[in-house]
């Protein structure tokens, strides 16, 4: 079963993720929405990424969004024609909208007024496009590509999105992303399940009942290694962070 990771270990994450960044447009807007001085940025840390099906506790959207940007990272370098540095920040803003979507008191998580009645998607959409327009010079065509993955990442327009993946990087932020929910359901599920249980309950994100098999029996393999990151360049910083 999956545990939380220590906010500590998320946020050095993050700032590794940002400064890797080498377009300098994308890195100062990354840096001004998710700097730890900034309030979006503080909130960024803190909330959770849904009200149930997935990542559904305090900091869960900052790991959920850290699963996905770095997924995509390595993704990027797999993949030819890959805008890694625009599908790396569009990872770590698709779901930008639920710091006014949800809300978390005395150990609840629910949506708020703007939640419902805007939705996260259009809410993250907004606050995005209007940081990007009070920076001066940001290109036209940079900021229409690094919108269209927050508008199109949760994949059919009957699912909430206004448009689909029409890009590489949208594409690709959209299947990590969905990747992220599939595995945070399976955890959500486990912990539900009693331990003498193989099987779950039927779950309506996965689509199915959830198989655990034996879960008394040891799990093969171990933590990965941890890199000293000692290197500046942005592979060694990367693998520091990612693992």
């Amino acid at each position: 079963m999956s545990e939380h990771r220590p906010l500590g270990e998320l946020v050095e994450e993050l700032d590794v993720l940002i400064a890797s960044i080498d377009d300098p447009d994308l890195a100062a807007l990354l840096a001004r929405l998710l700097g730890s001085d900034s309030l979006t940025g503080r909130r960024y840390r803190e909330m959770p990424a849904a009200k149930f099906n997935h990542h559904a506790y305090v900091h869960g959207l900052l790991e959920h969004s850290l699963q996905v940007a770095g997924l995509v990272s390595h993704a990027a370098s797999t993949f030819a024609g890959i805008d890694r540095d625009l599908a790396v920040a569009g990872a770590l803003l698709h779901d930008f909208g639920k710091l006014e979507a949800y809300a978390a008191q005395d150990g609840r998580i629910d949506l708020t007024d703007p939640g419902r009645l805007e939705g996260e998607i259009a809410l993250g959409y907004y606050r995005v496009r209007r940081a990007i327009e009070t920076r001066p010079g940001f290109p036209p065509e940079r900021a229409r590509a690094l919108l269209h993955i927050i508008l199109s990442h949760h994949g059919r327009l009957e699912f909430g999105s206004p448009t689909v993946p029409s890009t590489r990087e949208a594409a690709l932020v959209h299947a990590i992303d969905n990747l992220s929910g599939q595995m945070g359901a399976f955890d959500r599920l486990e912990k539900a399940t009693e331990p003498d249980q193989s099987w779950s309950r039927y779950d309506r994100v996965l689509e199915t009942c959830a198989f655990f098999g034996d879960r008394t029996a040891p799990v093969i393999g171990g933590e990965p290694p941890i890199s000293n990151g000692s290197t500046p360049d942005r592979d060694d910083r990367l693998s520091t962070a990612l693992g």
